[in-house]
């Protein structure tokens, strides 16, 4: 088992021993699992996949939208620290998808740099959201 910590600004999202972890990396996503050599690496806006046990099937996973951060793997401990994680079960999916429908509305009428950017954050944000609230929703119908 490897430990798995995941913290926010808004406090610890997840601390407990789980088989393997999934996390999104500026190289791809990357598997974290017992015995990982060392690693410090930035994570990406994304999903991260965790699995329990062993024994656990995919459609079993649990999931976390995050918005980036950096990734610390050592000594069977992976820690993952992020300005913001959503597990899927907090994701309201409607709500995400006017989220995502406002932010596109910003970046059209977007005037600068600045609000362009800002914009494209919120929109990189609810892809995350809703591309996990859909994984929650077919682990769910499995």
């Amino acid at each position: 088992m490897i430990k798995f910590q995941l913290v926010s600004l808004g406090g610890v999202k997840f601390d407990e021993d789980v088989y393997e972890v999934i996390l999104p990396t500026l190289d791809g996503q990357i598997g974290v699992m017992p015995g990982h050599m060392p690693l410090i690496s930035a994570a990406t806006h994304g999903a991260i996949s965790v699995r329990r046990k062993s024994t656990d099937r995919d459609d079993m996973m649990e999931y976390f939208a995050i918005s980036g951060g950096v990734i610390e793997v050592a000594n069977n401990t992976l820690r993952v620290l992020v300005d913001e994680a959503d597990h899927a079960e907090e994701i309201n999916e409607a709500e995400a998808q006017k989220a995502m429908e406002r932010a596109q509305q910003m970046k059209r009428e977007a005037k600068d740099q600045v609000s362009l950017e800002h914009a494209q954050t919120l929109i990189d944000r609810s892809t995350v959201r809703l591309q996990v609230a859909g994984l929650k929703r077919r682990r769910t119908r499995g």
